[in-house]
């Protein structure tokens, strides 16, 4: 097992990586409030996992709620169902909720533990790749809104995250694929170095090696770990861990959520972004073909949907949280492994890139 720490002062709270840790009673039970504790999750996970992290919580008073599985779901009504598991069972201030799920559960039970009584401890324990090396980290806790995604929610640090690789044994392939479009990122915006290691090794991630893969999380979250301990509320820097997001979730929004897996929606939205780096002159062709290229070998798309329009983009797009004082900002590549966080770029850049022929891009790739 190896631990990392989220250096927030008095909020500091350890990252746990390795094997069969459900099965570990030890490492639940040290960061509890008290004997109540409330088990989040959704009818996929449910089947699979619920009895066994029961099993490490034996001796407490447990209640479970289970939400419907799926992107969809992550709205207000779902939420309730969480706010009439914990008072149905009288659950007080000294319960911890356990998010035992991907990132819809972790980020719909973490806002109901910021919200519960005025906030109540909570443990993250993620169950897709995507939200072991991304959305359990930070205390980014939220639901989505019809005119855009995560635009509801709060800032509320977990007690812990425990993450257990044994669980990837079970998710499925396209589930694994999006998690890597967020390993990627990492290499692109701050660890250069690891994009060499991805690439010698996305064969061995693709098939499953429990191995590399806790090497890539723990990897992915100490980057995470030390822009998160930087800038906790996004102020600034934190910011750069948004590469591809603003046109992802523009695609997420209007296809709906759910038809686009987060992870799919930000692999294509960071296609975009290598495309108006590189118009920009920040990175080469050359460069950005080699982001193009890893995305495709971890089985990503690179082109956004053909329905949607520039225009389409674009009224998404405002809705961001990301834009200030009605300005659009967006994550870029300064050079890989450099991110920045801007609103100074020429709109003929965005319009050319918003209109650029990906398909096009991805034919010569295979030339």
């Amino acid at each position: 097992m190896q631990t990392l720490t989220v250096d927030l002062g008095e909020r500091s709270y350890p990252i746990y990586i390795g094997a069969e840790l459900l099965a570990r009673p030890d490492l639940f039970k040290k960061h509890l409030a008290g004997r109540q504790v409330a088990i989040v999750t959704n009818s996929t996970v449910a089947p699979l996992y619920l009895e066994r992290l029961m099993a490490s919580l034996e001796g407490c008073e447990v209640a479970t709620v289970v939400l419907p599985d799926g992107e969809s779901h992550k709205n207000w009504e779902t939420l309730q169902l969480i706010f009439d598991g914990l008072l149905s069972a009288r659950h007080d201030r000294r319960t911890t909720v356990v998010a035992l799920g991907g990132g819809v559960v972790g980020d719909m039970a973490g806002f109901a533990a910021a919200c519960y009584q005025r906030g109540v401890d909570f443990i993250q324990v993620p169950t897709t790749l995507l939200s072991q090396v991304d959305s359990s980290v930070g205390g980014k806790t939220g639901i989505n809104h019809p005119l855009g995604k995560n635009m509801v929610g709060a800032f509320y640090q977990p007690q812990a995250v425990i993450i257990d690789t044994a669980v990837l044994k079970t998710l499925p392939a396209r589930e694994l694929s999006a998690g890597l479009a967020e390993v990627i990122k990492y290499g692109l915006i701050c660890d250069a170095g690891f994009l060499d290691w991805l690439e010698q090794n996305m064969p061995a991630m693709l098939a499953l090696d429990l191995t590399v893969l806790a090497q890539a999380i723990e990897r992915s979250c100490a980057a995470k770990a030390r822009v998160v301990g930087a800038d906790e509320r996004e102020s600034g820097l934190r910011a750069i861990l948004n590469l591809g997001h603003t046109f992802g979730h523009a695609i997420e929004t209007h296809m709906g959520y759910g038809v686009w897996l987060h992870g799919e929606a930000v692999a294509a939205g960071t296609a975009m972004a290598l495309e108006m780096s590189a118009r920009l002159g920040w990175i080469s062709t050359v460069e950005r073909d080699r982001g193009l290229r890893l995305l495709l070998q971890a089985g990503l798309p690179v082109i956004p949907p053909a329905e949607m329009t520039p225009e389409d983009f674009l009224e998404h797009m405002a809705v961001d949280k990301k834009v200030l004082d009605g300005r659009l900002r967006l994550v870029l590549l300064k050079r890989v492994g450099e991110a920045v966080v801007t609103d100074e770029f020429p709109r003929e850049a965005l319009d050319a890139t918003l209109s650029a022929d990906y398909r096009a891009l991805v034919a010569k790739l295979a030339e």
